[in-house]
């Protein structure tokens, strides 16, 4: 273990496990390790989201399902699909609702958005791939190691959350939302892509390092 560290490897991927949002995660190098960052986007989704009624929520690329089943658990009247285009991936997610047993979460393989033909929801989130195809940091720390498809998005890191954001609003309920990770230099292009989808009240929200890390609009 100790040479797998000294040669960079994640400690993530060495233990098998990362905590997040209090929840014991099993993770393994067809997974992007869940971050800090994205506990915002829980955060954010459980203070938008129903608390004491049924909803239906969709996470996109859902990986080791950390978003999904942190959701999940702080509301269990909800229905959680999780949908990710990794078949691996999928398996560690299964996992991990099997250890954690939490019920009310369902995974599906498809990517993004086609496999769910005309199905609909309260509120729909993603952390997506974010990162530019050039950028210096994927030489560098844990990112050397996790798959290139869950960080890289085109030229200028936003080809994922385009396609999400060009369709999403066919799979959204009547005043549904749509919350998205970003980078901490997107928010403004995000925002402006939500305007030009139609999208309102659109927000950003700042996570613990104080940058803009999630944006959010409603149909």
């Amino acid at each position: 273990m100790l040479k797998r560290r000294l040669n960079g490897e994640p400690i993530a991927y060495i233990l098998g496990y990362r905590e997040f949002y209090g929840l014991k995660l099993q993770v393994t190098a067809d997974t992007l390790i869940p971050r800090p960052d994205t506990e915002t986007l829980v955060e954010a989704t459980l203070a938008k989201a129903p608390r004491n009624q049924p909803c239906k929520i969709l996470d996109l690329g859902t990986g080791t399902g950390a978003i999904a089943l942190a959701i999940a658990k702080h509301r269990p009247q909800a229905l959680v699909t999780a949908v990710d285009a990794s078949d691996a991936a999928l398996k560690i997610a299964q996992e991990n609702v099997q250890n954690l047993k939490i019920t009310n979460v369902q995974f599906i393989l498809s990517d993004w958005f086609g496999a769910l033909q005309n199905q609909t929801f309260d509120v729909i989130v993603s952390n997506p791939p974010y990162i530019e195809q050039n950028d210096v940091h994927l030489s560098q720390g844990d990112l050397r190691y996790e798959p290139i498809s869950a960080l890289v998005s085109g030229q200028d890191g936003l080809d994922d959350i385009r396609k999400i954001i060009d369709s999403a609003s066919h799979h959204l309920n009547p005043r549904g939302l749509l919350m998205l990770e970003h980078g901490y230099n997107q928010a403004e292009s995000v925002a402006m892509l939500l305007r030009d989808a139609g999208f309102k009240g659109i927000e950003t929200v700042k996570d613990l390092g104080g940058n803009n890390r999630v944006t959010l609009g409603m149909v």
